[in-house]
């Protein structure tokens, strides 16, 4: 079981409430995902602009919004396919603008450490995504990893906060493309199983 699957039985019941409060006070479940996304964007400018602690701040507040809008579709009993795709799109544009707001803002400062780790840490990031992705196009869900999405958020948006990002990058841009190697891995042990059972 993956921390993002512990939390949400941890918090069950608190989203739940959540999510019924925000269908009676009649809002979507897409419009809480545009809310998380433009949170993103805005607070991607503030890291361009160096303000690292309010832009931090931010994207602390607009995490909780992922686990909030699949809360209200369950609510509305509107858990539909496009949603699921939606705020997965959604996610990785919210991902993609924090990364190129840290990018920038080394741009500007001519770090070129803080550029190069911003760049693979995004790019392992990607990859854990589009692993998946992949593997469910094969029929293989494959969620495994020791730094999925929650754990890159939890990683990331303290050393933000704290001001020394690149600790948190340097952290990122190792184990997320070490977790996208062990999803291969896993894809290609179950797919030599199914070969060997056929």
């Amino acid at each position: 079981m993956t921390l993002t699957d512990r939390l949400r039985q941890i918090f069950k019941n608190f989203l739940e409430n959540v999510g019924k409060a925000l269908f009676h006070l009649g809002i979507s479940a897409n419009t809480i995902t545009l809310i998380g996304l433009i949170g993103n964007i805005a607070a991607s400018v503030l890291l361009v602009k160096g303000w690292l602690l309010a832009g931090g701040i931010v994207i602390l507040c607009m995490g909780p919004l992922d686990a909030f809008d699949g809360a209200v579709a369950r609510v509305q009993g509107k858990e539909t396919p496009f949603g699921a795709f939606f705020d997965s799109i959604t996610d990785r544009y919210s991902e993609f603008c924090i990364y190129l707001g840290l990018l920038l803002f080394f741009l500007d400062k001519q770090d070129m450490e803080g550029i190069i780790i911003t760049f693979i840490a995004a790019a392992g990031s990607m990859l854990v995504s589009y692993a998946r992705a992949r593997a469910q196009g094969v029929g293989i869900d494959v969620k495994e990893g020791i730094l999925t999405r929650v754990e890159r958020y939890l990683v990331l948006v303290p050393g933000i906060i704290l001001q020394y990002p690149k600790v948190s990058l340097w952290i990122i841009a190792i184990l997320a493309n070490i977790t996208a190697i062990q999803r291969i891995w896993i894809v290609r042990k179950q797919t030599n199983k199914t070969e060997k059972e056929k």
